[in-house]
């Protein structure tokens, strides 16, 4: 096993910290990029970059959305001797018309990626559906917790991906050889409305959790009045779009190129994240 660390950038994340833990079992020694940690690494402090990448020969890149960033960073790493680049990206990112024009993600992994195949490093891309565990750990958790899911979804479907598969790529392509070069396309096995979604959460819970279709505009300002920034709120919402206009249904075999074997069924992730408590705090 190498010597040198691998940093992970967003390393506290779903994918980020699945992933150091991973590599944590086989040996590899990790460093965990972020604002609290040692050393301490900030996006927008580019004086911490030199530390976080000293010594390191591989990089786990979880891009800083809204700024522009990546390819300053991979210049700057590659200077310092780093020679691979796995990126997480984003589904779409190479679909017109699947991002708006004013997103911050889309811009961010449209460049991203355009920074990564430029830089002369040996790189992997990423490209994962929805997380599933954004029901359990993210976006979704709290209106899950309250019982309703109040979404600009329609009755559109998408094909939820379970965030340890997405670690498990994002660690072979690391450490091993085969996946330089290659774009993988992540998904689970089935796609799903919001509605069947839930459906699966009250199954395992035995608590009732319901789907509640909104509008966009009817969407953003319930966020607003929550006390979300207009921006915020708008890009929430048009992260939600894609599944309303059917962009996020296809399913993609990037698990099974990568791993060799089928991913993760969303029921599977449900009955996990039930079992573990994830949503032990439902009233």
């Amino acid at each position: 096993m190498t010597e040198h660390p691998i940093l992970i950038t967003g390393g506290t994340g779903k994918v980020g910290g699945r992933a150091a833990a991973r590599l944590g079992l086989m040996g590899v020694p990790v460093r965990v990029a972020s604002r609290s940690g040692e050393p301490r690494f900030d996006w927008q402090d580019r004086t911490t970059w030199r530390a976080a990448l000293d010594g390191v020969r591989k990089v786990l890149l979880v891009p800083y959305d809204g700024e522009l960033l990546t390819r300053p960073f991979l210049q700057y790493a590659k200077e310092l001797g780093v020679e691979r680049v796995v990126l997480l990206s984003g589904r779409g990112a190479d679909v017109p018309g699947y991002a708006s024009e004013d997103s911050a993600a889309g811009r961010t992994h449209i460049d991203g990626e355009d920074a990564v195949r430029t830089c002369g490093l040996e790189w992997t891309i990423l490209r994962p559906a929805w997380f599933a565990q954004n029901f359990s750990e993210g976006f979704f958790r709290d209106a899950v917790l309250a019982g309703e899911l109040r979404l600009p979804a329609g009755d559109g479907a998408a094909a939820f991906v379970d965030a340890e598969d997405i670690a498990a790529v994002a660690v072979a392509a690391l450490t091993e050889d085969q996946h330089v070069g290659e774009t993988y396309e992540l998904s689970g096995p089935g796609a799903l409305t919001i509605g069947e979604a839930a459906a699966l959460i009250t199954e395992a819970t035995g608590r009732t959790v319901r789907y509640v279709p909104l509008a966009h505009g009817d969407f953003v300002a319930e966020l607003i009045a929550e006390g979300w920034p207009e921006a915020d709120a708008e890009e929430y919402a048009d992260a939600v779009g894609p599944i309303r206009r059917g962009m996020d249904s296809h399913l993609s075999d990037g698990v099974r190129a990568a791993l060799g074997r089928p991913a993760r069924p969303f029921a599977r992730f449900v009955e996990e994240a039930a079992a573990a408590g994830a949503w032990r705090d439902l009233p």
